[in-house]
This record gives C-alpha cells, structure tokens and sequence, in this order.
C-alpha cells in the first residue's frame, strides 16, 4: 500500500527562503554594527548597500515558485529597510537650475586621459562656474590651463587637483591629507608633499559672500583576496579631511571632488557629520559616478554646509572613467 504523504502548508513551505530574507533585512538595517575587524567587511557592505534590494526580486521569485506565505510575509522586512534607507532617493528632488545661484561640477579626468583637450572643452561648455579637476597630471595641466583660460579666469593647482572659477580665488593653499606618505609625513620636505599634494583649499569671492571651497582626492579603495577591502590610505585622507573642514572658520562651505568611496561608507563619518551631500538633498536616483560605462556606486561627490543645494546630476561621459558631477546651489 503506498502512502502519499501530506505537502506542508503554505506557512510551513520555504522556511529557508523566508530566513534569508529576514536575514538580509536585519544586515541592510544593522550595517553599521558590521565590524571592520576582519577585511574592512563593514565598510565594503555599507559600499555596495544600495545593491543588496537586488537580492529582493530573487528572493521573491523563489518566494513564489514554492508558494510559501512564510517567505513572502518575511520579504516585507527587507523591502521596509531597503525603502527607509534609499526609498528617498527614487524621487526627483531638484529644482530647476535656473533657480540656482551657482553651478559646481566636479571630474576625475583620468590620469592617463587619451584627449585632456576634447574632457576640458567638455567641461568649459557646462556652464559651469566653478569647476574642480582631480587626478591631474603634469603633462596634462597645460593643456587644461590653456582650454580652460577662456571660460575661467581665475585658477589654481596643487598638485594633481585644481580648481578654474569665473569669480575670484584668494586664500589659497594645499591641503595635507597624509596621502601617500602616511605616518612619514612630518618627516618628509615641503616640495615633496606638494608633489603628492591631492588637495586643497580656497575661497571663492561670490555676489552673496565668501564661499570655502575643498577639492579633494582621496586615496584608492581595493578588494584584495588576501587583505579584504583596503581603504588604509584613503581613511587616514577621510580623517585628515574632516580635520580641515572641521577648523573651517566659513560658514558656508563646499567640498569637490574623488573620494573613492560612498557616503554611507562609515569612513566618511567625520565629512558627513558637516557636510552633506547634494544628490541626496537635491538629485534624482543615485546619481552612480564610476566607473562610467557601467556606474554603480558614487564615489564622486559635492557636499555643502550653509548653502542650499538646488539640483544635483551627472554630466555626459568624457575620455575619463569617471563620469563628472554637477549641483546647483543658492544662498
């Protein structure tokens, strides 16, 4: 005699699928108790956080296929957190940029740029009035000087990051963030920092007032096999960063520029907790940078105190592998 046993109920079917999607609920709302301990673990989820609503769909789909009323009722945790933490992000929050008071665009151009002339008349055509180059090199800055000299008359270099304005520049000076000499650093002579020099500081003389203004290059972020996701360098920038903008005296402020990693990145803590980011008060989506074929995470930023951030977007692709990015501000 056979016996056909009884299917579990619907409560009872896909106990597994509704544990991992409690389970990625609960790492998307606690990941700033990730520890860092072990390969920067923390720091590489809260990179990629944005990414982790696309477990969502599969987990559902699997939810589905063995109709389990477990898993589906579970799946409410993560799409909750996932909307609490970027549901914001989906509306359009910008105003139109006429209403605007001052345009900012802000490019990584790539070291090894094949055409430094075609990027700068690109950038020059923006509209921009206050622009910030990073990665530049010596070959390249005077091509960048000579295409941008028109448009920009007031400019300056330190190092491999610049700025070019249609207002006036004064009180301008580099910016030691300890890249690529690290706890060397008061060892090392004056030419030799500014060699390595990837930041700085400058004021730029506005109709409303006097604006602090910050261009920065932070250090790379890698995922190695063996060390995990190395950020040494450029968290010790990050920290040197806030330093600088904390000892800020101008109450309004901006920073422009590479910081090779995203603001949810708890490395940033000592930035975010000053300034904040344009794209999130005033973009539309995510606004990804890099790299720019494909962009998925946003690693180029514009972050303000004390002006109001109108709109904020991406500028079409130059011969960069990063896209460029743009916000409007108003007193």
């Amino acid at each position: 005699m056979i016996r056909i046993g009884l299917r579990p109920g619907p409560w009872k079917r896909g106990l597994v699928l509704a544990a991992l999607a409690l389970l990625l609920g609960l790492g998307m709302l606690l990941h700033a108790r990730i520890p860092n301990r072990i390969g920067n673990l923390g720091s590489l989820v809260e990179t990629i956080l944005p990414w982790f609503g696309l477990f969502i769909p599969v987990l559902l789909a699997g939810a589905l296929w063995r109709r389990s009323a477990s898993a589906m009722a579970a799946l409410l945790v993560p799409v909750a957190v996932w909307l609490h933490l970027f549901g914001g992000l989906l509306s359009d929050k910008s105003h139109p940029h006429r209403s605007s008071d001052l345009m900012l665009v802000s490019h990584n151009v790539r070291a090894d740029n094949p055409d430094p002339v075609s990027t700068a008349r690109d950038l020059a055509a923006s509209g921009a009035d206050v622009l910030a180059l990073e990665e530049i090199t010596a070959q390249a800055k005077p091509l960048y000087e000579k295409e941008l000299a028109t448009v920009y008359p007031h400019h300056t270099v330190q190092g491999t990051v610049g700025l070019w304005s249609k207002l006036p520049l004064s009180d301008t000076r580099p910016v030691d963030i300890l890249m690529d000499y690290g706890p060397l650093a008061d060892t090392k002579p004056a030419e030799v920092k500014m060699t390595y020099n990837r930041a700085l500081r400058t004021t730029v003389t506005t109709n409303q007032g006097r604006l602090a203004v910050y261009v920065a290059h932070l250090g790379s972020a890698r995922v190695n096999p063996r060390t995990g996701f190395w950020t040494d360098s450029r968290d010790r920038g990050a920290r040197a960063l806030g330093e600088a903008i904390a000892a800020e005296q101008n109450e309004r402020v901006v920073l422009l520029g590479d910081l090779n990693g995203t603001m949810d990145d708890r490395a940033f803590a000592d930035i975010t907790s000053r300034l904040r980011s344009t794209q999130d008060a005033a973009g539309n989506g995510f606004g990804f940078s890099w790299p720019a074929e494909f962009p998925v995470v946003r690693i180029d930023e514009i972050l303000v105190r004390g002006v109001q951030p109108k709109s904020s977007w991406s500028l079409p692709a130059t011969d960069s592998d990063h896209l460029p990015v743009a916000a409007g501000i108003s007193w």
